[in-house]
């Protein structure tokens, strides 16, 4: 048979509560969202514009921060009709990526991409810089 003294009782639920509540707020870190560290190279996009009777977009790098260099970009144009699907094109190290699709008069297209850079000769490093989406009808 156990016996509890009634004037430990109250002491002893109060400090387990109190054990709980910071052990919870160490455990869960408080529940606020961090953005992520900037991409340490900013990359371009232009929208989808008409050119020799077809329709492109292209990524390409503006700049890059110390230490960090251009490692692949990517640039993707979709038409919004029926039956279209995304097209991309990917481009390594600072040359810009190109996508071409052919032009439908009258039809919005869609393009968007991605910019990557590697720190320090290492392969690339996240976080990529998304791109667009920009939006033309043509």
């Amino acid at each position: 048979m156990l016996f509890y003294d009634s004037a430990m009782i109250r002491p002893a639920l109060v400090m387990s509560t109190l054990c709980l509540t910071v052990l919870g707020g160490a455990v869960g870190g408080g529940g606020v969202a961090q953005a992520g560290p900037d991409a340490p190279c900013t990359y371009t996009l232009s929208p989808p514009e008409i050119a020799d009777g077809q329709v492109s977009a292209t990524a390409v790098i503006a700049g890059c921060g110390p230490a960090a260099g251009p490692y692949s970009a990517v640039a993707c144009i979709q038409p919004l009709d029926r039956d279209s699907v995304i097209q991309c094109n990917q481009a390594h190290g600072a040359d810009p990526a190109t996508i071409v699709v052919p032009y439908r008069p009258g039809t919005t297209y869609v393009a968007t991409g991605r910019g990557c850079a590697a720190w320090a000769l290492q392969p690339a490093s996240p976080p990529c810089q998304i791109l667009g989406p920009f939006t033309a009808t043509l």
